[in-house]
């Protein structure tokens, strides 16, 4: 199950955090970097505000990757009653011997490495971090400025990361100027964290952060009911989750969503040079839904685009297909998975046969599943 961490830069925030249903508070100083270390004062004050009523976490700040320094913030951090500490994997430096140097403290208080998909994180230290006994690994950008996280590694990188994380038995986080239309694209992946601090802000981090703004992200990411069960309906398909907490709308009141002429290179083909070489492929993709029984006031009540276009690029990184009628009908079922889609047409064109424009165009419908 995904959780929510709100990055707070205090305990006034973290208040509003709190009654706004974050699942974790994260303490951090927007003002001071990416990983901007607050206060001692700050960080006990919030500590003791929030006590058990949700874990606190905090960064240990823009450290240098010298073994001395991690060592000594990880020591100085330890006994403040944190549920986990968060340390910066920056370039440059000694990255594995800061690793080792805080093993030895592993066990005191849980520690999540936090890698800069804008600065070429290194993800074959995954090992590493599960070897030295890390809680778990988080990607991040560095650059806040400069794009969020979808901008640098697109979803089949992310996912790579995801199930490496898993693999290695680490709790995985993905952040990084993530906005709200971010979240539905993620939560497919099911990682265990989705962390937030601008999207709380109003676009702005270094503001405070905003009721209205914690509601959104918090209802846009299924959380727990009272048994400890997951709240509203299971979508972990490949597809996405759907925005809209009417899952299901009316089948009466249809919509039409559609994704034309994207163009994506894709290894498909019989010939043993489709097999090694990708090759240009043209997608239209229009889908009929059925409307949710209100106006579409926010993205909760809308099936997005970004599903079909996701879902695409996943089953393209997926590996080699070798005719276009099988991919076709994979987005098909890949679309038909959602609870509101009613009808898919499907069109599939390969540009470079040396033959024209060749593909395949096919309807399904979720009463038969039959091509018209």
């Amino acid at each position: 199950m995904t959780r929510m961490l709100a990055s707070v830069a205090g305990p006034e925030e973290a208040a509003i955090a709190l009654a706004h249903g974050a699942d974790i508070i994260d303490l951090k100083d927007p003002a001071a970097g990416a990983l901007g270390a607050v206060s001692p004062d700050v960080l006990r004050h919030t500590v003791a505000q929030i006590g058990a009523r949700r874990p606190v976490s905090a960064v240990a700040g823009d450290l240098a990757m010298q073994p001395a320094l991690w060592h000594a913030a990880v020591e100085r951090l330890g006994g403040c009653g944190l549920a986990f500490i968060k340390l910066g994997i920056f370039p440059g430096g000694e990255p594995a011997a800061c690793v080792q140097a805080v093993a030895p403290l592993a066990g005191r208080t849980p520690l999540v490495a936090v890698l800069f998909a804008d600065r070429s994180p290194d993800l074959s230290l995954l090992p590493l971090l599960a070897e030295a006994g890390f809680h778990g690994a988080m990607l991040d950008t560095a650059g806040k400025r400069d794009g969020r996280l979808l901008n640098f590694m697109d979803l089949p990188q992310l996912g790579r990361f995801v199930a490496e994380c898993r693999r290695f038995g680490l709790l995985c986080g993905l952040a990084g100027a993530l906005e709200p239309p971010d979240i539905p694209r993620l939560l497919v992946l099911d990682p265990g964290l989705l962390g937030f601090r601008g999207a709380l802000c109003g676009g702005d981090r270094r503001g405070p952060i905003e009721a209205g703004a914690v509601d959104l992200v918090r209802a846009l990411i299924p959380g727990e009911d009272a048994e400890g069960g997951r709240a509203g309906p299971d979508l972990r398909l490949l597809a996405a989750r759907g925005y809209a907490p009417d899952p299901a709308g009316d089948p009466a009141l249809t919509d039409r969503v559609f994704v034309q002429d994207l163009v994506l290179p894709a290894r498909i083909g019989l010939y043993a040079h489709e097999r090694e070489t990708p090759q240009r492929v043209r997608f239209g993709v229009e889908v009929v839904v059925s409307r949710p029984r209100r106006n579409a006031a926010d993205l909760r009540d809308v099936f997005s685009y970004d599903i079909i276009s996701d879902g695409i690029r996943m089953l393209l990184a997926a590996g080699h297909v070798g005719l276009v009628e099988t991919l076709a009908e994979r987005i098909a079922a890949l679309l038909l998975a959602h609870p509101r889609v009613l009808r898919v047409l499907v069109r599939v064109e390969k540009l470079e046969t040396g033959a024209g424009v060749v593909g395949v165009t096919l309807e399904r419908t979720r009463a038969t599943d039959g091509a018209r």
